[in-house]
């Protein structure tokens, strides 16, 4: 989209849950530049202590979902995560 002062983006999948989980949803498959990304993060909003802990506990609804809706070879993710946290 444009503005008569440039480019301007629009997030469609803006949301407004808790930063943690948007940063580890960038990460379930991948993420161009990812650890850019988190230092421009950080720098404008500081994550709490122990974040990193917490990214696969923050993928483990993605990975759910796609369980249900893609089949069984997802399930292997979500007993390691689950694993992780028990």
């Amino acid at each position: 989209m444009w503005t008569p002062d440039g480019a301007v983006l629009i997030d469609p999948a803006a949301q407004g849950g808790h930063a943690e989980e948007d940063l580890a949803a960038l990460a379930v498959f991948g993420c161009p530049h990812y650890e850019r990304i988190l230092a421009a993060y950080n720098e404008a909003s500081p994550l709490a202590e122990g974040w990193r802990e917490r990214v696969a506990l923050h993928q483990m609804h993605i990975i759910m979902v796609h369980c249900a809706l893609f089949g069984r070879s997802y399930v292997p993710e979500a007993v390691s995560i689950a694993r992780r946290y028990s």
